[in-house]
This record gives structure tokens, C-alpha cells and sequence, in this order.
């Protein structure tokens, strides 16, 4: 899977000084919180959220869908829909947004303020996917939140593995009801239509090849056809809830909910790329995480093009002083990527 890292991003957004990361290194620590909360501005007006509830008929949704299938170790397969065929496609789907034409003019992975980059699955994700597998999570009797879902892999394998409930976030209304809602229910399919025992040896299964203008996975055998599922038939579909927005007004539409949610475990991966952001999502995160709950942050160390990444967040973390930020996994080859884990300094209730 290809990624292009060409974002369009204002010059505005961020400041030189703010991400070369020698801050701490020139005495400049206390500047970073500043500015980011300050001076740094999304580059397009807040988009408002709303909720979008599974279609009943999802019979055209799944049509002729094909699908990808990621198995780490001992979790459960994943499935979600093929980015290639998803592409190729674009132009027969429905988008308000306009995102899906805009994303292939531009070649870009990410529109700031306009797309931002849910239709990809990224390499992060599979890394907090593995130290989940590592650490044998089950979720049980927990409300996940997987904020900036994308394809919602994170929030599936949490549905599939006893969580209570699993809310799914992810700035584009088209996102969600393109990508992650679909996902979710074709994860929802009868074991039957589960790819067998011999397609789960890794990551890479599922990939797809063409022969003879057919795809097929690389073992040479067909790809499984997906059957559409009632939602309201199906339990842990029951379990889900999708929105779409900006988290600040995400955040004032689930805060008006009796009871409020709190989510013991919330899910974010590659959502630090731009330090503008940073005041947003700290603030989401502080007041949906329940008190003695946990946030899995999966990222690089820096995203270039748009100056954010993990010493920066780190610091912006430790200046608001109210989680405590600790490393579980640190990647040493290429661009480093990194898992974090994020909890109250001191349980209270917000």
C-alpha cells in the first residue's frame, strides 16, 4: 500500500520556530504550548458533527465490495475494504464532500481542514494492532472510543473482543458512511464468511493481484464475496455508534448526552501530524476518558510537511499537566514510529 505524503497546508498553520525540534534543546519549551494553542489555526472553518446511523438497506453499500484481510498473531481477522478497488470507484459513490474527487486531483493523502487522510489505513495502525495482540487485551465490559477512526480497525477489534460499546469518530461524514460503517458490518459476517484458517498467516494476505482481469488474494484463490447483513439483526452492530466532525463540536454534541460518555479505552492513531490541532484533541481526550481509563496513541516521530509528531506532543502533554504520557513501544528502523499510552495524572471526574 502506497502513501503519499503531499499536504496541503497553509503556511500559516505552523511556525518554524515551532517544529525543528530544538525547543527544549534551546530553552524554548515553554513557547511550544503557546504557539500551538495560540497562534496556530486549522486551516478551513470547524466542521460541525453529526451522527450517522448504519443504513437498514446495505445491500448497494456492500455491493461487489472487495475486501482486504489483515490477521496479526492471535487476534481475530480484519476486514476492510481494498483502497485500490475503493479508488477505482470513487466516482460511483456518494460524497457531499466532495473529498474522494478532490484527493485523487491533488494526489494527496491529506487536505488540511478538508480531508484528512481517513481514507488510508496507515502504518501506525498496525503497530498498535500488534502491541494489542502482545499484551493480550480483550476489552471486556469496556466503551471504546476510536477517535479519527479511518477504516475503524482499532474499534472493530475491540467489538469483536467483548467491548461494551464502540463509538466510531472520524472528521468526514463521507469516511464513515463510505468506509468505516461498511467495515464494520462486513466484520459483522458470519463466521462461514470469514476467509479460512490458510489466509491467516500476516498482514500482507489479502493483497490483491490481478490475473486474467480478475483479482484474487495471493494464494491464487478467489475473493470472497461479502453478503449484506441487516443491522438490525446483528448484536454487536447494536454496540456501535458513528460520528463525523470536528472534534471541538464532536465534543459539544456527545457532552450533551445524559449520561455523558466516558470511555475506558480510547484509540487515536496518526492524529498528531499538525500541531495546531493539539488544543482540540487534548481537550477531547481529557473530557471523555473516564477516570482511571486509558488513551493508545500510535505515531511517528515527525511528519514532514506539517511539523507535528511525538517530542512535540510530549511537550504540549507535559505543559497542560494533566496525563502522564508513557512509551510502550518504540520502532528503530526508518522514520520511527512510536505506541504511547496516555492516563489522568490524578483519577477525577470531568
Amino acid at each position: 500500500m502506497s502513501f503519499c505524503f503531499n499536504f496541503d497546508v497553509p503556511a500559516q498553520t505552523t511556525k518554524p520556530d515551532d517544529v525543528d525540534g530544538n525547543e527544549q534543546h534551546n530553552g524554548k519549551k515553554g513557547t511550544i504550548a503557546k504557539s500551538t494553542e495560540h497562534e496556530t489555526k486549522p486551516a478551513e472553518l470547524v466542521k460541525e458533527a453529526k451522527e450517522h446511523l448504519p443504513l437498514c438497506d446495505v445491500q448497494f453499500l456492500l455491493r461487489d465490495a472487495v475486501t482486504e484481510t489483515v490477521t496479526i498473531g492471535t487476534l481475530p481477522p480484519l476486514h476492510f475494504l481494498n483502497e485500490t478497488v475503493f479508488e477505482k470507484t470513487a466516482s460511483e459513490r456518494e460524497d457531499g464532500e466532495k473529498i474522494l474527487s478532490r484527493t485523487a486531483e491533488q494526489r494527496s493523502d491529506l487536505i488540511s481542514g478538508v480531508y484528512e487522510g481517513g481514507l488510508k489505513v496507515w502504518e501506525c495502525t498496525y503497530d498498535l494492532l500488534e502491541l494489542i495482540e502482545k499484551d493480550g487485551e480483550t476489552f471486556g465490559g469496556k466503551a471504546v472510543l476510536d477517535l479519527g477512526c479511518g477504516a475503524g480497525l482499532l474499534g472493530i477489534l475491540a467489538l469483536q473482543r467483548g467491548a461494551r460499546q464502540v463509538h466510531f469518530q472520524d472528521y468526514n461524514s463521507t469516511v464513515i458512511e463510505q468506509l468505516t460503517v461498511p467495515n464494520v458490518i462486513v466484520n459483522c459476517q458470519e463466521d462461514d464468511e470469514v476467509d479460512s484458517d490458510d489466509d491467516k498467516d500476516g498482514r500482507d494476505k489479502g493483497k490483491l493481484q490481478e490475473e486474467d482481469g480478475n483479482q484474487k488474494v495471493k494464494d491464487g484463490s478467489p475473493l470472497p464475496k461479502k453478503r449484506a447483513l441487516d443491522p438490525s439483526q446483528h448484536p454487536l452492530l447494536a454496540k456501535c455508534r458513528f460520528f463525523s466532525g470536528d472534534w471541538s463540536t464532536f465534543l459539544a454534541l456527545v457532552k450533551k448526552e445524559e449520561p455523558q460518555p466516558k470511555y475506558e479505552i480510547i484509540f487515536t492513531s496518526e492524529t498528531i501530524y499538525n500541531t495546531a490541532y493539539y488544543p482540540t484533541l487534548h481537550e477531547t481526550l481529557h473530557k471523555l476518558l473516564a477516570p482511571d481509563g486509558l488513551v493508545y496513541l500510535a505515531t511517528k516521530s515527525h511528519y514532514f510537511g506539517v511539523g507535528g509528531g511525538l517530542h512535540l506532543f510530549e511537550t504540549f502533554v507535559e505543559q497542560k499537566g494533566i496525563f502522564s504520557l508513557d512509551h510502550l513501544w518504540d520502532g528503530e528502523e526508518g522514520l520511527q514510529r512510536h505506541v504511547v499510552v496516555l492516563r489522568f495524572k490524578k483519577a477525577k471526574h470531568t
